[in-house]
Order: C-alpha cells, then sequence, then structure tokens
C-alpha cells in the first residue's frame, strides 16, 4: 500500500471518528445543526474511502478501514465517553478486529 493510500485511510479514519462524536453528541442533545454536521463527515469520509477502492481495490480498502474505524471509534467510546461493554460484546468487538484483521492480511501471510 503506498503513502498515498495509507494516509487516505488514516484522514478518513480521522473524518469518521468525528463524525461519531457528532453522533453521539446529536444523540445526547438532538438539533438539526448536529445531524447535519454528522451527515456531511460521514459523507466526506465515504467519498474518500471511494478513492481509496480506485487506489487499492474494494476488498482491502473496506477491510482495512472497518477494522481501524472499529477500534478507533470503540476506544473513543470506552475512554473519552465512559461507555461499558459487558464480557461477551467485549469478546465480540475483538473477535469481529481479529476476523477483519484476518480477511484484510490472510492473503499475504500464506501463499495464494
Amino acid at each position: 500500500m503506498s503513502i498515498g493510500s495509507l494516509l487516505q485511510l488514516a484522514a478518513s479514519t480521522l473524518i469518521f471518528v468525528l463524525a461519531a462524536v457528532a453522533a453521539k453528541g446529536w444523540a445526547v442533545q438532538p438539533s438539526l445543526w448536529r445531524i447535519l454536521l454528522t451527515l456531511g463527515l460521514y459523507s466526506l469520509g465515504n467519498l474518500i474511502i471511494m478513492r481509496l477502492i480506485q487506489g487499492v481495490g474494494m476488498g482491502v480498502a473496506l477491510s482495512l478501514s472497518a477494522v481501524v474505524q472499529l477500534a478507533a471509534v470503540n476506544l473513543l467510546a470506552f475512554l473519552v465517553f465512559g461507555e461499558k461493554v459487558n464480557a461477551v460484546q467485549g469478546a465480540g468487538i475483538a473477535l469481529a478486529i481479529v476476523a477483519v484483521a484476518l480477511i484484510t492480511f490472510g492473503p499475504y501471510a500464506g501463499s495464494r
């Protein structure tokens, strides 16, 4: 993956995290400007992902984006917003991260 692709992944992740914060703000205190901000951020993040798909392919782009967003948004939810999950939910989140990592990097670990 090129430096440009990594930068696109980082930019989209940052935008999606900001969108998640905006969505949490809307959930706590709904307003028109908050939902418009949330929708705008998610739209911008998806436009960047569409460009990333052109560069690295749909499977790799969406898999990498999914695992990075899953980790980033959950860290944000736990560390910043103090959200809690039970053991089963935590195991599900961990397994989801492992599953996406295996799907993404599996082809490179063995012979094709």
